[in-house]
């Protein structure tokens, strides 16, 4: 698609949504809800109702502590290092250990994983 074709057809839509939008400015029915929420938003702001305080005032039953749902993937197991020459011992859930690291380094990958307690 050439560049003219491409702007002429961006031109097309953006005056098709401006035409809608121009409609729901227009509408009976939008312009009750947004002086409804206006004036609910003015009623919270003067009262100090957040919108989670709002919906516990109107519907008690919600539970609003479950915001995430929670997590189904398994908890890191414990992996416990022993340094053989110097006795040092470290404790990580993942590999992103500072002295770990420095390990892994100096002695090689594979020697450290077999400290593996």
């Amino acid at each position: 698609m050439s560049k003219i074709a491409e702007y002429k057809a961006l031109e097309a839509q953006l005056a098709e949504h401006l035409a809608q939008l121009d409609a729901l400015k227009n509408d009976k029915a939008m312009q009750r809800e947004i002086e409804f929420e206006s004036k609910l938003r003015a009623l919270m702001d003067e009262y100090g109702v957040s919108l989670r305080g709002l919906t516990s005032i109107l519907d008690p039953q919600t539970d609003h502590t479950a915001v995430r749902p929670a997590s189904t993937k398994a908890p890191r197991k414990l992996k416990v290092y022993k340094n053989p020459k110097t006795g040092e011992v470290v404790e990580t859930k993942g590999g992103n250990h500072k002295v770990l690291k420095a390990w892994k380094t100096e002695f090689g990958a594979e020697v450290v994983e077999g400290w593996l307690q």
